[in-house]
């Protein structure tokens, strides 16, 4: 059998055909496997290339299955070519033999397991009765979260925004139903769960513009600092994938730096009940994002299983 090749198209019709429920099952697994201390996988590491962008390595493995490794670009100045900023390619490989079993974009992955894990915390921590959705953000996650959040949650109203109007503006006329808000403080006011979605290197909100209970995600990487404000992050009861959050970049988040890492709980602790999540009703929670291979995996092996009962993609025997 040889490696099946899964382009971005096919990645994409693969987890569309799967449903977003299968994938946040899939995540859930995943995290479940990582706090249980059955994954093993280093710190995420990474060289910088040039002034131009960073390139990423992120592999793991869970007994039982294929061992990964995803390798990760990020070039900021794509976004002026036309060109994705983050660009990914996964690779799944037998554990018993080491064999390339398939190779998958991972840019379509990235997008969907970021977002995935987002709304998987919201569906675990925000309020029971989350009536209103505010995105922050105009790029490939923000159009992630706005299709995976209604997923988990029966919104009455989605709020986007972001620095560029007409962006906004036409961003929210790609999703029936999508308000473009007068600024973020606009689309935050009385929001119950907020998505911060940016590649912006300082805060995008005021903690005080956040309603009681609010649920807060963030998934934007831009060290030295970041999108989430390091006093909300201090402030709400956090939760993070790993505590490796509180290493310090590429390996963790900016924002998180100097925090007390017992201070925060693991999605895969809330899981498998050896943590609490929201414990009050008025209570902010806060879930930062820093990318896991946890993730990876299991986005991966969900859609490489899918394919090949599909027939999708096409096979090329790498030791011909």
């Amino acid at each position: 059998m040889g490696a099946l090749l899964l382009s971005r198209s096919e990645v994409e019709r693969v987890l569309a055909e799967a449903g977003p429920a299968a994938l946040l099952d899939a995540l859930a697994a995943g995290f479940e496997a990582l706090s249980a201390g059955r994954l093993t996988a280093p710190p995420r590491s990474g060289i910088a290339i040039g002034e131009e962008g960073q390139l990423f390595t992120m592999p793991g493995h869970v007994p039982g299955l294929d061992t990964g490794v995803k390798l990760v670009g990020i070039y900021p100045g794509n976004a002026a070519r036309g060109l994705p900023t983050h660009q990914a390619v996964v690779c799944l490989f037998d554990a018993g033999t080491g064999v390339c079993r398939a190779v998958l974009d991972g840019t379509a992955i990235t997008e969907a397991r970021t977002a995935g894990a987002a709304a998987l915390s919201a569906r675990l921590l925000a309020r029971p009765g989350a009536r209103v959705l505010a995105v922050v953000g105009t790029g490939a996650q923000a159009e992630a979260h706005l299709r995976a959040l209604p997923e988990v949650r029966d919104f009455a109203e989605v709020r986007l925004a972001g620095r560029d109007a007409g962006r906004v503006a036409a961003l929210a006329g790609a999703h029936p139903g999508v308000v473009a808000a007068d600024g973020v403080e606009a689309a935050v006011h009385g929001a119950d769960v907020v998505c911060l979605c940016t590649s912006s290197s300082e805060p995008v909100l005021d903690p005080g513009w956040l309603a009681p209970g609010a649920h807060v995600t963030s998934v934007g990487f831009a060290p030295p600092d970041g999108e989430l404000p390091r006093a909300l992050a201090a402030r709400g009861r956090l939760f993070v994938e790993s505590r490796r959050a509180f290493e310090p970049p590429p390996a963790g988040c900016a924002e998180l730096q100097g925090l007390d890492p017992d201070a925060a709980a693991e999605l895969g602790e809330v899981l498998l009940g050896r943590r609490e999540g929201r414990t009050g009703e008025d209570q902010v929670t806060v879930y930062k994002s820093m990318g896991h291979v946890a993730e990876d995996l299991a986005a991966a092996a969900l859609v490489a299983d899918r394919a090949r009962a599909a027939g999708a993609g096409r096979e090329v025997d790498l030791l011909g």
